[in-house]
């Protein structure tokens, strides 16, 4: 076995690492909502999400899978390029995770491909065709996301005041089951595309994968898309929990209904996207979703955290670019020193994702907190919205009897 295969291999896994860390880091996109409404118990959830992640590797092609493969050019994709764009997306991904950031994974691969790529063979190095196709889904992507999960919002507030449901009602339980299987089937057939993408476009910069001339797509062996499946539907399983408690709990109070119609909201934009061969981001559309579900139920959002996550939205692209143009500047570097470089930062990278899996949130943690919300929720008396007519009758009963009997 030569140097370069094993080079490969290992870059490979690195890859399917990345796609692991994909799968925890975004398992919010989906988990986030059933878990804050308790239509499901937080280790069940992510198991739940994780299966439709899966599920979509027999239906979906790999549309996506070209655009992220085509980034960086053919000729200037080398093995040290898609190691620190891979790198700084890890990093990232980790980094974010340990705060509780809802940010991109897919803007973190890109970032760190446009800057491995610029660093490898100058701006021209780079198809900055694909790059505007997934910039432009940074703004497209959350206010499609926001206006239909208002819009479906403000429908199931009218079917309420026709059907008299509560606002955590079974029938909003069931459909938010539903609606959160769509948004995990939507994530992996969005998301697993993207380590697809970088695997193909590995292969065939190291000369094992062969690819007709003038083609213009990116043949993707079935190997490829089966692990890349297969490694975010175990992230998921593991689960992010800080970040499920962001979406879920710290931007905005959410019912069951109110999370029925934000997963409509990220369903609707993540679906589009993929159809659209878009890499878009999942958390970007879901995050969105809750926001726009929770402003227009009256329950508003925690502006906060809002600016926190948009800023790392903004971050992610120029961030992961910068880290991954100095992790290749550092594989270029003559003889040995390249070689002791890149073990440094192996080693740098490794104690960092030990340090922060250490720090972590878990699933006790989350459900604990969850419970604690319900209790304050309960505490704080009914939520007069849902119905308004019947309850003002009767508070305005329970007043008049009160002053007959004083």
């Amino acid at each position: 076995m030569d140097i370069l295969l094993l080079i490969v291999i290992s870059v490979v896994t690195l890859a399917l690492l990345f796609d692991f860390s994909n799968g925890f880091h975004d398992a919010a996109n989906s988990v986030a909502t059933v878990v804050a409404t308790r239509a499901m118990p937080a280790r069940w959830a992510v198991w739940f999400s994780a299966a439709c992640n899966f599920a979509a590797y027999f239906f979906v092609g790999t549309a996506v899978a070209n655009t992220v493969a085509k980034t960086v050019k053919p000729g200037h994709v080398t093995v040290a390029v898609v190691f620190a764009a891979l790198f700084a997306a890890i990093a990232w991904n980790f980094l974010t995770w340990h705060f509780g950031m809802p940010s991109s994974s897919s803007h973190a691969i890109i970032g760190g491909l446009v800057g491995a790529g610029v660093a490898a063979g100058g701006v021209s190095a780079v198809s900055w065709g694909s790059v505007w196709k997934t910039v432009a889904a940074i703004v497209a992507s959350p206010a499609v996301a926001l206006t239909v999960a208002a819009v479906a919002t403000w429908l199931v507030m009218g079917i309420q005041r026709v059907t008299r449901l509560s606002d955590d009602a079974k029938p909003f339980k069931y459909l938010q089951l539903l609606s959160a299987a769509a948004v995990s089937f939507g994530h992996g057939a969005n998301d697993a595309q993207k380590t697809m993408g970088v695997i193909a476009a590995l292969l065939a910069g190291a000369g094992y994968l062969d690819v007709t001339a003038g083609s213009s797509s990116l043949p993707v062996p079935e190997w490829a898309a089966l692990a890349s499946y297969a490694a975010i539907a175990v992230g998921t399983a593991w689960g992010g929990w800080k970040i499920i408690d962001t979406m879920g709990n710290r931007l905005t109070k959410l019912s069951a209904r109110t999370g029925v119609s934000a997963n409509i909201g990220a369903t609707t934009a993540i679906f589009g996207a993929t159809a659209l061969g878009v890499p878009i981001s999942t958390t970007h559309a879901a995050a969105s979703s809750v926001i726009g579900a929770g402003t227009a139920s009256g329950q508003g959002a925690n502006r906060a955290v809002i600016i926190q996550m948009v800023t790392a939205w903004v971050a992610t692209i120029p961030a992961t670019a910068a880290v991954s143009w100095v992790v290749y500047e550092a594989t270029a570097l003559p003889g040995f020193a390249s070689v002791v470089a890149v073990g440094v930062l192996l080693v740098l990278l490794l104690c960092g994702i030990a340090w922060t899996t250490m720090q972590a949130m878990s699933a006790h943690e989350l459900e604990a907190e969850v419970q604690a919300t319900a209790g304050e929720d309960t505490a704080s008396g009914p939520d007069l919205a849902a119905c308004p007519e019947p309850t003002t009758v009767e508070l305005s009963s329970v007043e008049s009897e009160s002053r007959a009997v004083a």
